[in-house]
């Protein structure tokens, strides 16, 4: 079964950065796209970013462009998401999505 399990959200101030990680198993992680999606409190699920099998393609929401990176090592089977200067709009539960199948979350909170 597919399994993907992230991690690395925590609690950080304006301007910080995280990193997350999904690790995925049950499935060839490396012959399918792969996504990051976000819940905010009380608000419907969105999407973040988007990354090609290969990891060349990458796909961004207008509010993270040039504050998040997406990537992935499909030897390790892991997807990342590089957060760098954090707003307390990016508070949420951050996801990591194969077509509709996502992981438990890991939340990130922003705040002073």
């Amino acid at each position: 079964a597919v399994q993907l399990v992230e991690s690395g959200g925590g609690l950080v101030q304006p301007g910080g950065s995280l990193r997350l990680s999904c690790v995925a198993s049950g499935f060839t992680f490396g012959v399918y796209s792969m996504k990051w999606v976000r819940q905010a409190p009380g608000k419907g699920v969105e999407w973040v970013s988007s990354i090609g099998p290969g990891g060349i393609i990458k796909t961004y929401h207008a509010s993270v462009k040039g504050r998040f990176t997406i990537s992935r090592d499909n030897a390790e089977n892991t997807l990342y998401l590089q957060l760098n200067s954090l707003k307390t709009e990016d508070t949420a539960t951050y996801y990591c999505q194969k077509d509709d199948i996502r992981g438990q979350g890991t939340q990130v909170t922003v705040s002073s």
